[in-house]
C-alpha cells in the first residue's frame, strides 16, 4: 500500500555505533563531573584494554561497543540523571556518588564504590536505589 501524502515517515533507529559513539561521550563527561580517576573508568566500563579505551575516548565515533558496555553505559547515565533530579545542585549531586552511605544497600561505602564492584549488577542496584527514591521504578 502507497504511502499517504503527508504521512510522517517512521524514523530510523540508531544503529549502535550511533549509541555508542553518544554513550561514550557522555561517560567520558560524566567520569570528568564525577572526579572518575582513569582505573575506575576502567572498571565502569567492564576492564577495557588500555588501548581499547584511550581509543574509544579519543575517537568516540569509531566505537562498536558490545552489549555490555552499552548496558553498562546505560545504567550509568540512568545514574546521573536520577542524580540531577534528586539533588538539582549540579555540586552536591557529582559529590554523591563518593560520599559514605549508610542506606543498606551501600553500608557505609559510598555508592562508587558499590559500583566499582566490577560487575553489571552493582549498577543496577545503584540504579534502582536512585529510581526508588525519586519513586520511579524499583
Amino acid at each position: 500500500m502507497p504511502a499517504l501524502a503527508g504521512a510522517s515517515q517512521a524514523k530510523a533507529q540508531p544503529g549502535r555505533k550511533d549509541m555508542s559513539a553518544a554513550g561514550l561521550r557522555a561517560f567520558f563527561n560524566i567520569a570528568q563531573d564525577w572526579g572518575l580517576s582513569e582505573q575506575e573508568q576502567l572498571v565502569l566500563l567492564g576492564q577495557p584494554s588500555r588501548s581499547t579505551y584511550y581509543k574509544w575516548k579519543s575517537a568516540p565515533q569509531t566505537a562498536d561497543l558490545k552489549r555490555d558496555t552499552l548496558e553498562r553505559l546505560s545504567y550509568i547515565l540512568g545514574i546521573y540523571k536520577a542524580l540531577q533530579i534528586l539533588l538539582p545542585d549540579l555540586a552536591a549531586a557529582d559529590a554523591w556518588v563518593k560520599k559514605p552511605n549508610t542506606a543498606p544497600l551501600f553500608g557505609g561505602k559510598s555508592a562508587l564504590d558499590r559500583m566499582l564492584g566490577g560487575n553489571i549488577g552493582d549498577l543496577l542496584a545503584v540504579r534502582q536505589y536512585l529510581d526508588a527514591r525519586r519513586g520511579g521504578w524499583a
